[in-house]
């Protein structure tokens, strides 16, 4: 397999693979296409896993769809299947408007919609059964209002696609999820044998869909290197399908692979099959070792000085690793993403929960930048903070940040802004909000935070004229005991008194909320619960989600399992994948038991239910005694007291 590009201009093609987000870009390949633009690279960018999408839900892709479900015996049809095939004929005449409709372009069809009369309704439907409307009205009423004709349909053509989901997923590819494709495929995968089997199968409508498009793409910009970024398992799988179909239509393209999957799953790779798809594979930060890699392919730099680069050597048939000790580019120059090339009118807004935060991830499309490279505070013991995209903190002047947003937004013509920082820095967020005012730069923006007493009113306040609307950050256990244990580094009161801050600036607060850490109890997690249910009561919080913990062996708590109370499980040997381990915890607590009321219960206080309820309520599925909460029942009422 050759991995030397001709004397062809070296174009570079980055490549989104299925799946990642419907809504907006992933935006690793605008990153990549910026920063290599500003190096004076002829760069181009494809967003597959939306194209993949919107071939499959078309009149034509429904049509053949069709044709591969009536090749199955109809014992093998499952209820998704038979209502699609019972209502096939609703399906095909709609599906074109829903698109148009999910990418804005159509929104006088919400009133059809909204009817219940328009759409064929599958099993998906049935989850607005859970939404009681007493007076014997609307049954959505409640939730999206009088005035949420918009809302309320693009979560019924939201249901409508999940419909369509569940169809592919039986009678298409058994693998297929939207934005998880395939997970399991790659997923802390210590072999290479179920993706090995999975890409020598014969190819499903799936795979010739994306074999077709990648092709169409390949012949569209005759790149020399094409760039496969995969942020997530659930991309993997395709993205090896998009380098098999690459080397078809020309063996000499160079194909590399890096992205946060790689970064984090890849780092023990090992396996020489990888290389029958792949020539390269990248870890960490892509500027540095794509420069390393340009000057390899036009001849101006040996193999031997790549730069955290895997490759399978020539001679042995093993891989090897190969690191040339270079700085990386400094974050202040990496340059400004660029969205060209990529369908910004195409894509979904989609709203599938109700979550008034989850709609932020799925609907509307947001230019996503990040405020400073890693993590300033790099302590929390459940984080990968051994690794580089946490580890090396580095930031960029406000006036960078912001020439960067007016030049987004001269692009795109949008001004919403997700900033992607794992936690943004409270002192960057101030000059930033201070550099927006003075230059009257109008965005509407949100992101992810520590919730430190950094974060005084008068910074929320700040923050929100600005253009913040919305902020998450980890609450995580909701316990003193354990957020001391997580190296936190705040306290349940001090989280208080920061969200109410936020809420009272007028910026909706999510809580990220965690359950089963090491040596966690269950009068932990009903304590737990309790202080989530009185953050809701005093308006602290709107928004939250309760996550099982997993011990990744990049994380503190897999580096150093004693200090945290818990062994780690032997692993197998690895070759491919390697991130989470499961461990042993002394005290025996039935976390997924545990987990059924908390989820339940989160989803209840959102909309305004059960606040006054003793929590033990949510654990009437227990076998057994749930114990009284020893939180004092005006314990947050006390905390904002204190801060008055």
């Amino acid at each position: 397999m050759s991995a030397t590009v001709s004397q062809a201009p070296l174009r570079v093609l980055s490549v989104i693979p299925p799946m990642t987000q419907l809504n907006t870009p992933y935006p690793s390949t605008a990153y990549l296409t910026g920063f290599l633009r500003s190096r004076g690279v002829d760069a181009v960018q494809e967003d597959l896993a939306l194209a993949l999408v919107l071939r499959l839900l078309s009149r034509g892709g429904l049509l053949e769809i069709r044709k591969r479900i009536e090749a199955h015996p109809p014992k093998q049809l499952t209820e998704p299947v038979q209502s699609f095939m019972a209502q096939f004929d609703r399906y095909v005449a709609t599906i074109d408007r829903v698109i148009a409709f999910l990418q804005g372009r159509d929104a006088t069809l919400a009133h059809r919609i909204n009817s219940r009369a328009f759409l064929p309704e599958g099993p998906r439907f049935r989850t607005l059964d859970v939404y009681v409307d007493e007076d014997g009205g609307d049954p959505l009423a409640w939730a999206f209002g009088a005035l949420g004709l918009q809302d309320k349909a693009r979560h019924l053509a939201t249901l409508y696609l999940n419909d369509l989901a569940d169809v592919l997923r039986d009678a298409v590819d058994p693998r297929f999820e939207f934005v998880r494709y395939a997970e399991s495929l790659a997923t802390s995968q210590p072999t290479f044998e179920p993706l090995a089997a999975a890409l020598a199968a014969a190819p499903n409508l799936m795979d010739e869909v994306l074999t077709e498009l990648t092709r169409a793409a390949v012949e569209r910009h005759r790149p020399r290197l094409v760039l496969l970024s995969v942020p997530f398992p659930g991309a993997v799988y395709a993205a090896f399908r998009i380098a098999q179909a690459v080397k078809a239509v020309d063996p000499t393209i160079v194909v590399a692979l890096g992205g946060g999957f790689v970064n984090t799953e890849l780092r023990e790779l090992a396996e020489p099959r990888v290389f029958d798809h792949i020539d390269y594979v990248t870890l960490d930060s892509g500027e540095r070792p794509l420069l390393a890699l340009l000057e390899h392919l036009n001849g101006k730099r040996s193999r031997q000085r790549l730069v955290r680069t895997f490759v399978r050597d020539a001679d042995t048939g093993l891989v090897r690793y190969i690191n040339f000790v270079e700085p990386d580019v400094p974050f202040a120059e990496v340059g400004t993403p660029t969205w060209d090339g990529l369908p910004l009118d195409k894509y979904l807004s989609l709203l599938d929960m109700l979550n008034p935060m989850n709609r932020l991830w799925s609907d509307g499309r947001w230019n996503k930048l990040t405020v400073a490279h890693g993590c300033y505070w790099k302590k929390c013991s459940f984080c990968d903070v051994s690794l580089d995209y946490i580890s090396r903190y580095e930031t960029a002047t406000a006036e960078t940040l912001v020439d960067r947003i007016e030049a987004i937004v001269a692009e795109t013509g949008q001004t919403g802004f997700h900033f992607v920082d794992e936690a943004a820095p409270p002192k960057a967020l101030k000059t930033l909000a201070a550099e927006l005012q003075r230059r009257d730069v109008q965005i509407s923006w949100w992101g992810n935070i520590r919730f430190e007493k950094t974060f005084t009113p008068e910074l929320c306040q700040e923050l929100a004229d600005s253009g913040c609307i919305a902020m998450s950050g980890g609450l995580e256990v909701a316990s003193d005991r354990l957020l001391t244990l997580m190296k936190k580094g705040v306290s349940v009161d001090q989280v208080a008194r920061v969200t109410k801050g936020f809420s009272d600036a007028g910026i909706l607060v999510h809580a990220y909320l965690m359950y089963g850490f090491p040596t966690q109890t269950v009068q932990d997690t009903v304590d737990a619960l309790e202080y989530v249910r009185q953050l809701f009561e005093h308006g602290c919080i709107q928004s939250g989600f309760f996550h099982r913990f997993a011990c990744t062996v990049h994380s503190p708590v897999g580096l150093n399992p004693a200090e945290y109370g818990v062994k780690l499980r032997p692993l197998p040997p690895v070759t491919f994948a390697q991130n989470d381990v499961g461990f042993i915890d002394p005290t025996g607590t039935d976390h997924d038991a545990l987990g059924v009321g908390l989820k339940k219960a989160l989803y209840n206080y959102m909309h305004g239910i059960g606040l006054d309820e003793d929590v033990r309520a949510w654990f009437g599925h227990l076998k057994g005694k749930v114990p009284k909460t020893s939180v004092g029942r005006n314990r947050i009422g006390k905390a904002l007291a204190q801060a008055r």
